[in-house]
């Protein structure tokens, strides 16, 4: 599972994000949600796979995001183009449809 979900994070363009659950359905069963973020969580390089641009299904950051904390996705996110305000992004116009 976890090789799946790395290959489709290297689907998602720059200025994009997903959500946990956007990946869960990519692997055929919407329940896997916290399994994905886990998967996320141990994720064995933050530069080759863009976890930094999963975002959850209300649009907020990752309070433990793994390389380096919220600061660090927020710094990522923006780098890419994706505005976020209060540790959150606007999935209307930010998520990868």
């Amino acid at each position: 599972m976890q090789e799946e979900i790395l290959k489709y994070l290297l689907t998602v363009p720059k200025g994009k994000v997903v959500t946990y659950g956007q990946i869960a359905e990519f692997l055929g069963n919407k329940n896997l949600s916290r399994a994905v973020g886990n998967a996320l969580h141990r994720n064995p390089d933050g530069d080759k796979y863009p976890c930094y641009k999963v975002v959850n299904s209300k649009g907020e950051l990752s309070k433990n995001y793994a390389f380096g904390g919220i600061e660090e996705q927020k710094k990522r996110l923006e780098k890419d183009g994706v505005k976020v305000v209060n540790y959150k992004v606007d999935l209307e116009k930010y998520k990868l449809r």
